[in-house]
């Protein structure tokens, strides 16, 4: 065994060896370019061709540099802008094609890949101009599962939406949430994009998913890699002696194949290395099952390249000054190659030299220009990378490339050496590039950017004249990916703070529903002992999610500006008459429960009389607390009473339709009717009764009761779900209880996977109708969230 692990890690030297002199070939080209300047002739002649399409008339730049603000504003309006002054064509365009170069390694003179942009620009605009989707936020779960339902990959995209919910929870602080979940979401874009296009056109709509099922989980296998190595190796969370055992692990991975066991784990960081480690070995096993025979060896070697090289650069000093360029810019060329050529690899495309040698080439392109934006917080970091060491020690190193002519070489060798001075190649490189320096002067200000130009164009002031008008002057040159990019972090940010927002505020008020909630004993008669006041509160004191008055105290308060104090009562009627349907359902006539909200039921606890005699005192009391809402005018608590009870007999109608299912086989539209007598109907009534009081328009009601229709039945699924497979401890209730009484449910009638299916097209219907309100409530869309991801 030691001699066959030798023999491996020889093995991965000599592949490393191997990729190390192609990249040092690489890189010895382009340092006798810089060395030359080559790179400034030929490149001013492409910008002179190029900036008559993009240098306009003066008033007409300044209007569209102006218009083009728009962007600042929001995705769609953007969008919108650029639709309505005809741009909108050419801006996708470009950004499609540039992915094509950068992601796919295509070149653009083919006349196939010209049509395939077409193709892609064509349904993106579509998409992004469809007015039947107006109010629809991109990109969201809704609109992705919507997607996904139209490629039936259904149950992929929930399987990896709770991966990334889990992805996030796990980041240990020091380490950023929203940027892992961006960045595993583009790498799945990125593997779902190749294996799309290497798809053959005849191919079967049954292979199609299949296909489209292991992209994404394929994308998401090798997207972890950048959190849960890459980042946290660079966050410097673990310790010395961790970081070594953590390397050391993925290393003998990469080398044998085979993940070694890590039970012998030290350090204080133990249980998120157990969480890591479970999710990286089932990505790692999962990428392995995929690979055919033929392209495991290739995979794992692009893999060890990949990695290794990262590791070279990690361990750099920046203290150090006696780097050599090579040392510097040989292992940039090759993680920034190896990075999108292991995609391929992935998904067992075709051999093709062509785009293997393109994607070689452009790899540290696009390298310079994201480490070129990055600078000044890689120096805070004190991260090596060729722009952080030039800014340290340019006076004292005067053999140092200058990574911003390199930067250049670079465009230049690709324009001309690499996709053969094709016009349209140029076109893109060149918007690119511009475009990169001026989000990089909006971000960092003019007076940075010039001290920036001043460090490193200085060397040739004429080129960086011309330089500097482009970027002062050249319009159209902003792609859709960085808008997307930044719209992305922007809702992930924002999801973060509405999410962070929703849960503060459901335990704020659940908190002040938990302190009124107390029935006081009848003082006026000490002689009557106050049972089934004590059963009501033992029942009370549950550890209840108070979901449905904590609902109305947001729709009252936040949303209605109703006062808070004045709809004490009515929060209060809204938990009694919850909790009096719970003791009824959990009685021995009925569902026979032993636990409730983690404790022993009320019948258990005293007897079933004394729990019916409970029950139907706190239905009585929700409606006492109602009539006591007394700083409203009359009219609206008369309806909003006489609202409640035709609801509470619902329920009842509901709970006796439960009743006469017991062993019978229900039908999914006998389900659903049941269902929402037994749930949606509490959900409706909690954000219907402020909305009486508040004198909401019917539409706005209208729009409410479809809302906590499907989040009520989703609610259900998702209880039938967490019954087949949920946490006893979590839960508060015995699991498989359904199966036990011979109770049809969701999944009884659908199986897991169809009533999984079923739970999210309801989520998607409710939040449809929250499009119809005159308002945004971020915590009715967070509480579906909460709804579908909940584990109790």
């Amino acid at each position: 065994m030691d001699r066959m692990n030798k023999e491996l890690h020889e093995n991965a030297k000599t592949c490393y060896r191997r990729a190390e002199q192609n990249a040092a070939h690489y890189f010895k080209k382009l340092h006798e370019q810089v060395k030359h300047k080559t790179y400034e002739p030929t490149i001013t002649k492409d910008i002179q061709a190029w900036k008559h399409i993009h240098i306009h008339h003066p008033w007409l730049s300044l209007f569209s540099r102006t218009k083009g603000k728009s962007n600042s504003h929001g995705f769609k309006n953007y969008i919108q802008w650029l639709d309505h002054t005809g741009k909108l064509d050419n801006y996708l365009d470009r950004s499609i094609s540039y992915i094509f170069m950068r992601d796919l390694g295509k070149s653009l003179r083919s006349s196939d890949t010209q049509a395939r942009i077409l193709h892609v620009v064509s349904n993106l605009k579509r998409q992004l101009t469809d007015s039947s989707h107006k109010k629809d936020e991109p990109f969201s779960m809704m609109s992705l599962y919507r997607k996904a339902q139209q490629e039936g990959i259904e149950l992929t995209v929930i399987w990896v939406m709770n991966k990334l919910k889990m992805v996030s929870e796990n980041i240990p602080e020091g380490m950023d949430a929203t940027h892992a979940q961006r960045k595993i979401i583009k790498i799945i874009a990125g593997v779902l994009m190749t294996e799309i296009e290497e798809m053959d056109g005849n191919i079967s709509p049954k292979e199609r998913v299949r296909r489209l099922d292991h992209a994404i989980r394929l994308g998401y296998s090798y997207g972890l890699t950048y959190p849960f190595i890459d980042d946290l190796l660079d966050a410097k969370i673990l310790s010395e002696q961790e970081e070594k055992q953590y390397t050391e692990w993925i290393r003998t991975a990469l080398i044998t194949g085979d993940v070694p066991g890590m039970d012998d784990w030290q350090g204080k960081n133990k249980e998120l290395i157990r969480y890591i480690y479970r999710e990286l070995k089932g990505a790692f096993d999962y990428i392995k099952s995929r690979q055919r025979q033929e392209k495991r060896q290739l995979f794992f070697e692009q893999a060890f390249v990949f990695y290794h090289s990262q590791e070279v650069d990690r361990v750099k000093d920046l203290s150090n000054g006696s780097y050599t360029n090579e040392e510097l810019y040989i292992p940039v060329i090759l993680k920034s190659s190896s990075s999108r050529l292991i995609v391929r690899s992935l998904i067992n495309a075709a051999e093709d030299e062509e785009i293997d040698n393109r994607t070689f080439y452009y790899g540290i392109y696009n390298q310079l220009a994201d480490d070129f934006a990055d600078m000044f917080d890689d120096m805070e970091d004190g991260a090596v990378t060729p722009y952080t060491y030039y800014m340290k020690y340019h006076d004292t190193r005067l053999d140092l490339i200058n990574p911003y002519e390199l930067y250049w070489t670079v465009i230049s060798n690709l324009i001309h050496r690499v996709y053969h001075s094709d016009k349209k190649s140029r076109e893109v490189i060149l918007d690119r590039a511009i475009n990169g320096l001026k989000r990089f002067k909006e971000r960092m200000g003019t007076k940075k950017y010039n001290q920036v130009m001043e460090l490193f164009a200085s060397g040739d002031p004429e080129f960086n004249r011309l330089i500097q008008k482009m970027v002062q002057k050249a319009d159209d040159v902003d792609f859709f990916d960085k808008l997307l990019r930044d719209h992305i972090i922007t809702n992930l940010k924002n999801d973060q703070m509405e999410k962070e927002d929703f849960l503060n505020t459901v335990d704020k008020v659940r908190t002040q529903i938990n302190h009124v909630l107390y029935i006081p004993h009848n003082e006026k008669n000490p002689l009557m002992k106050d049972t089934i006041v004590d059963a009501a509160n033992y029942s009370l004191e549950g550890d209840g999610k108070r979901l449905r008055p904590i609902m109305t105290w947001v729709m009252g308060v936040n949303e209605y500006g109703l006062d808070p104090s004045a709809m004490e009562p009515l929060l209060k009627s809204l938990e009694y008459m919850h909790t009096a349907s719970l003791i009824f359902d959990d009685l021995p006539s009925q569902d026979n429960a032993s636990i409730r909200r983690g404790r022993p039921t009320l019948h258990e606890v005293y007897n079933s009389a004394i729990a019916e005699l409970t029950a139907l005192f706190l239905t009585q009391r929700a409606t006492l607390e109602q009539a006591s809402l007394d700083q409203f005018d009359s009219s609206a608590v008369l309806s909003l009473i006489r609202y409640s009870a035709k609801r509470t007999e619902d329920m009842c109608k509901g709970q006796a339709m439960d009743l006469n299912s017991k062993g019978k086989q229900m039908t999914l539209e006998q389900l659903n009717t049941m269902c929402f007598y037994k749930t949606g109907i509490a959900f409706e009534a909690a954000l219907i009764m402020p909305a009486i009081l508040a004198h909401a328009e019917e539409s706005e009601i209208e729009a409410l009761k479809k809302y906590a229709r499907h989040a009520g039945i989703a609610f259900q699924i998702k209880d039938d779900l967490l019954d087949v497979d949920g946490d006893l401890h979590l839960l508060g209730k015995p699991i498989g209880k359904d199966a036990s009484n011979n109770n049809s449910t969701f999944v009884s009638i659908l199986g897991t996977e169809n009533a999984q299916k079923a739970m999210w097209e309801h989520y998607c219907i409710a939040l449809e109708a929250l499009q119809k309100l005159p308002r945004n409530i971020p915590f009715l869309k967070h509480l579906m969230d909460y709804i579908v991801h909940r584990e109790r």
